[in-house]
């Protein structure tokens, strides 16, 4: 790996990251601001977290620190879907498969924590 974007987690939470933030901005005005605005960070926060924990992989336990910080806010996300979901209108289907692709991103993130605890060099 030369980079954090080699990552399957990262490019997966990357491109979670945009679609949520796409939907965000399809909320009602006042929401765009409320709980757009959290789900925006939360969705944007595991990206980020899984490209800072990567930089500090020299140090093992660095990584890990933030690899836990990306799973976190990966619950978070699901947690203001859950919110979004259940209170406004929102495509279903879009929804469901938001929730199924961001429970595959904590197991693979949940993964790369077990394989970097257990293997990282």
């Amino acid at each position: 790996m030369k980079s954090y974007k080699d990552l399957e987690i990262y490019r997966l939470s990357y491109e979670l990251a945009i679609k949520v933030h796409r939907i965000s901005l399809r909320l009602p005005k006042y929401e765009v601001f409320e709980e757009g605005n959290q789900i925006r960070k939360s969705s944007k926060g595991v990206t980020a977290c899984i490209a800072e924990g990567y930089g500090r992989k020299r140090y093992k336990a660095d990584l890990v620190k933030f690899l836990i910080y990306a799973h976190a806010s990966c619950d978070e996300t699901i947690l203001h879907l859950n919110f979004i979901n259940d209170i406004h209108e929102i495509d279903k289907a879009e929804a469901q498969l938001l929730f199924e692709q961001y429970d595959e991103l904590g197991r693979k993130i949940n993964k790369f924590i077990r394989y970097v605890e257990n293997e990282w060099k």
